[in-house]
């Protein structure tokens, strides 16, 4: 199926809100989701519509696109009120384990304000009155954050302090569709996700085979692809064999995450647009093969590309003032060419997947968090779709 976007959903629908029935238009989004958004990719794209878009019908979609996910990683849902009344119970989400684990989650889009852990505990505890769930000792709260901020690091803090990490979590929105990718695409099953998500048991081996598992599986994936894009023609000649000149230049798309110190805009907009560089760690993808000359663009995740500039120089080992975390990023490029549209992002849609080279051969509404999840080389045309046209010849 097509995907929709949440906007049309939201005309045809009507206010998401809290009224009951069967057809109001909260039933009914939460039947679209179960019935047509089986990929987790799909899940990504709504996610990142809502983290885009400002407003109550977004946040609200947000929750729900959240408990949804849980459903995909083999939990049964009970989807939560939008809006806490008294006498009600105020979790937003409440998934069962079919090993006998409750989490109860606490959706936010950003921790613009200070939570009290108490109040989730609170959550967990009101539920096992009610007979919704056993018993404490096999709830655990999680507070699922759309966007990374200095808060967020406050409450881990709280957590860690308070001697709650027994009972609380704390995921991104964005990790936790990963995961969702990650079970999909791979032999990973529910068991293993309860395996990350749970407190940390005294042995972990658990944790190193569910490695182990994806890194052979991620190479065999590798190795089916590369046979799958032979071309049927006969042996190569040496001057088939001959490499490609280093006047050929490349084209790469890097991804630009947010965190406790700031958000992947302003990285962005300090780093590319004011310093005129930007910088790399030890182990980015293609590092060594970049030269003067390239093209790059910046893809801020979970908005879309939003910049894109030519290198200067080749990446060299010189810590750069303005880069946040000098001890992870001490390879600098230099770059001009910039051009900045922060508030007119690319944004890799299902759409805009469809026209490019890398998803020739992927469905375009399965999983594609591979593709800017690390530095990567993209083809001329995939860069001239990723950066809207902008680039000039």
């Amino acid at each position: 199926m097509a995907i929709t976007s949440l906007n049309e959903i939201f005309e045809l629908l009507g206010r998401l809100d809290d009224s009951s029935g069967e057809d109001v238009p909260r039933e009914r989004f939460r039947r679209y989701l179960q019935g047509h958004v089986t990929q987790a990719g799909q899940v990504r794209d709504y996610v990142e519509e809502c983290l885009r878009q400002p407003g109550p019908q977004y946040s609200r979609a947000l929750q729900d696109l959240v408990n949804h996910t849980g459903r995909l990683l083999g939990y049964a849902v009970t989807f939560g009120r939008y809006a806490g009344v008294p006498n009600q119970i105020g979790f937003d989400g409440l998934w069962q384990s079919p090993r006998g684990l409750h989490i109860v989650a606490e959706v936010k889009t950003s921790d613009v304000y200070t939570v009290r852990t108490s109040t989730l505990l609170h959550y967990i505890d009101e539920l096992v009155s009610a007979h919704q769930i056993p018993d404490s000792t096999q709830a655990l709260g999680l507070y699922v954050v759309g966007r990374l901020d200095s808060a967020v690091t406050q409450l881990e803090h709280s957590i860690i302090s308070e001697r709650r990490t027994d009972r609380l979590r704390v995921i991104s929105v964005e990790a936790r569709v990963s995961l969702a990718e990650v079970m999909q695409r791979y032999d990973v099953t529910h068991d293993d996700v309860l395996a990350v998500v749970m407190p940390m048991a005294p042995r972990i081996d658990t944790i190193v085979d569910l490695m182990t598992r994806l890194v052979a599986q991620q190479r065999q994936v590798e190795e089916e692809e590369e046979q799958a894009d032979q071309p049927a023609t006969p042996a190569p000649t040496a001057t088939d064999l001959e490499p490609e000149t280093s006047s050929d230049n490349g084209f790469w798309l890097t991804p630009v995450k947010s965190d406790e110190a700031g958000t992947a805009e302003e990285t962005i907009r300090t780093l590319v647009g004011r310093e005129h560089v930007y910088a790399f760690g030890d182990r980015t993808p293609g590092r060594r093969q970049m030269q003067p000359g390239d093209r790059i663009c910046f893809y801020a995740t979970g908005i879309g590309v939003v910049a894109h500039g030519t290198l200067k120089t080749a990446p060299v080992n010189h810590v750069h003032p303005a880069v946040r975390h000098p001890d992870k990023y001490r390879w600098t490029v230099q770059l001009n060419g910039i051009e900045l549209y922060l508030d007119q992002p690319t944004v890799i849609d299902a759409d805009l997947r469809k026209r490019l080279d890398a998803f020739a051969h992927r469905d375009p509404a399965g999983p594609w968090a591979w593709f800017v999840q690390a530095t990567r080389r993209v083809t001329e045309q995939d860069f001239s779709q990723l950066t809207g046209s902008r680039i000039s010849a």
